[in-house]
């Protein structure tokens, strides 16, 4: 693939957005905005649908190891237990998903602070007219292009009512930098990574992640969806060598891919290396990512990099164009 190709068949240059996150996640992080200010939160609730989704998933990873409860909801329905101490989250980049309003009416019913994010529409509305705490992040591209000005600026506005370090968030933008220098549309060689993944991608890839890099594995696996029009798998490393490593007894068109963290947990690490045994005894192609080093932010947050560049260059690869989803209108001209 050279760049004549990607430009080509990437006709909406989704691409470009992403040679420009590192920029596009500095300047949300050094941008003005309002900041939510409230003391005594001990539950979290984020709320939102596909690439909104994904924040609230990495927001929760960060939160993990915090004397705080977090809970990530995708539908219609909120906990029952919110009270004074609770926050709802919204986020919908669209600004008109019907699941995340849905989740702001409820919780508007509750006790439970609320804070919502997107770029206009419905859920704008709404907190207008509701006097509910609101930032309005224009959207670049698409709801997944966004993924990094929308994370960045939330976390941002989010820092004195949430457990959130500043320079972790700085990290995190650094290394995006660094990232970048391999993966993006200017160096289409053989030393980059994301290239590499999508070339070797064909069938249907199974994605193995460790607990904290869950956030990380589901946002590939979206990214592979919606951009490369794929099916894909996703499963907790653990979790399958309880079960799901038995299917591969029988011969398979998977392609397993391995999502490692550098410090991932010491029983973690000694399953991985179970797992890739297993693999080579019974001569299964596997592909192998690891994590950078650094906070938990900062490996999430570049390895949704690495992996939304993949699934682009995975599309082009096969002559599919990543930003059309029809099917997805679709459902939602239906709704």
């Amino acid at each position: 693939m050279d760049i004549k190709d990607l430009e080509r068949i990437d006709t909406q240059k989704m691409h470009k957005v992403y040679d420009d996150w590192p920029n596009i996640s500095k300047n949300s992080l050094e941008s003005d905005q309002e900041k939510l200010d409230i003391k005594g939160i001990n539950h979290v609730v984020f709320s939102g649908m596909g690439g909104s989704g994904s924040i609230g998933d990495v927001i929760s990873s960060i939160l993990s190891k915090e004397n705080i409860h977090v809970t990530t909801v995708k539908g219609y329905h909120i906990p029952n237990n919110l009270d004074k101490n609770s926050l709802v989250v919204t986020t919908s980049i669209s600004g008109n998903t019907r699941e995340t309003l849905a989740i702001l009416e409820n919780a508007k019913k509750t006790d439970a602070h609320i804070a919502a994010f997107s770029s206009g529409g419905d859920i704008e509305n709404f907190c207008s007219k509701n006097d509910i705490f609101y930032q309005k992040i224009p959207m670049i591209h698409s709801p997944r292009a966004s993924f990094t000005k929308f994370l960045f600026t939330m976390l941002k506005s989010l820092e004195q009512s949430i457990p959130i370090k500043s320079i972790n968030l700085l990290e995190a933008v650094n290394e995006l930098e660094k990232t970048k220098k391999t993966i993006f549309s200017g160096n289409l060689k053989e030393d980059n990574t994301s290239l590499e993944l999508a070339k070797w991608i064909n069938d249907i890839p199974l994605i193995y992640y460790p607990w904290g890099l869950q956030s990380a594995a589901i946002r590939f696996k979206n990214s592979l969806q919606e951009n490369s029009k794929m099916h894909v798998i996703t499963e907790d490393v653990i979790e399958a060598c309880h079960n799901g490593i038995v299917a591969w007894e029988k011969k398979s068109k998977i392609k397993p891919i391995l999502i490692r963290g550098k410090d991932d947990f010491i029983k973690t690490k000694e399953r991985w290396q179970v797992l890739i045994e297993f693999f080579d005894k019974e001569n299964i192609e596997f592909f192998e990512i690891n994590s950078i080093s650094g906070n938990i932010l900062s490996k999430i947050v570049n390895l949704i990099f690495l992996f939304d560049y993949c699934s682009i260059y995975h599309g082009v690869l096969n002559n599919i164009d990543p930003s059309p989803v029809r099917s997805i209108d679709y459902i939602k001209n239906k709704l």
